[in-house]
C-alpha cells in the first residue's frame, strides 16, 4: 500500500486520518453526551477536560487530513457513479470538513467566553479565542451544540451511502478506504492446468 492517494484508491496516511477521526468523533460524541448527566463534581470536572482535550486533538487531525488531502490528491470517482451521486458526495464530505473544524472552535469560543481555562489534558494551558460574554457563550453554545446533531446525520448518512455502494451498488467505495488485504499466493500446482496423465507405451506380443 502507498502512502499517497492514487487514482483508484485512499493511500495509507489517508486512511489512517479517516478512521483516527471517525473513532474520535465516536469517543467525543459519548463523553458529550454521557458527561450532561453526571452531578456537579469532579468527576465531571475531569470529564469535561478530557472532552475539550480530545476536541483540540480532533481540530488538529482534521487540520492535517485537510492539509494531506490537497497535498496528496483524491481518488477519481468509482466508475459508472452518475454525476449527481458525484456532487452530493462532494458536497458531503466538504459539509464534514466545515462542522469538523467548526464544533472543536465554537466550544473553544464558548469555554472562552464563558471564563474557563483551558487545558490540554492537562499538559499546558490554551489562550482564551474570545471575551467572556454571557451572549458571545450561549450563542457558541447553541452553535455547538446544533452542530453535532447535524454532524451526527451526516457522518450517518455517509456511512450509510458506503454500505450502499458496498451491498448494492458492488462497487469500491468502501473497500479503498480500506487496507488492501494481501492475496494469498496460490500453489502454482493448484492453479495451474491439469495436464493429461502420460501415455504408456505400447508393448507388442512376441509372437
Amino acid at each position: 500500500m502507498t502512502l499517497k492517494n492514487t487514482a483508484d484508491r485512499w493511500g495509507a496516511i489517508s486512511q489512517l486520518l479517516h478512521w483516527a477521526v471517525v473513532l474520535l468523533i465516536a469517543a467525543i460524541a459519548i463523553i458529550g453526551l454521557t458527561m450532561v448527566e453526571m452531578n456537579n463534581g469532579p468527576s465531571k470536572i475531569k470529564i469535561y477536560a478530557l472532552h475539550k482535550s480530545l476536541g483540540l486533538t480532533l481540530l488538529s487531525l482534521v487540520a492535517l487530513r485537510l492539509l494531506w488531502r490537497l497535498y496528496a490528491g483524491a481518488p477519481r470517482p468509482v466508475a459508472g457513479t452518475p454525476h449527481w451521486q458525484e456532487r452530493i458526495a462532494s458536497l458531503t464530505h466538504w459539509a464534514l470538513y466545515a462542522l469538523m473544524f467548526a464544533l472543536p472552535i465554537s466550544g473553544w469560543v464558548f469555554n472562552s467566553s464563558s471564563g474557563y481555562p483551558l487545558q490540554y489534558f492537562g499538559l499546558f494551558n490554551l489562550p482564551k479565542i474570545a471575551a467572556r460574554s454571557e451572549e458571545l457563550a450561549q450563542l457558541s453554545r447553541n452553535l455547538h451544540e446544533y452542530g453535532f446533531w447535524l454532524l451526527l446525520a451526516l457522518v450517518l448518512a455517509h456511512a450509510g451511502a458506503a454500505f450502499y455502494h458496498h451491498l448494492f451498488q458492488n462497487d469500491d467505495t468502501l473497500l479503498r478506504m480500506l487496507p488492501r488485504r494481501r492475496a494469498l499466493a496460490a500453489a502454482p500446482a493448484a492453479s495451474a492446468p491439469a495436464s493429461a496423465p502420460a501415455s504408456l507405451p505400447e508393448t507388442h506380443d512376441a509372437n
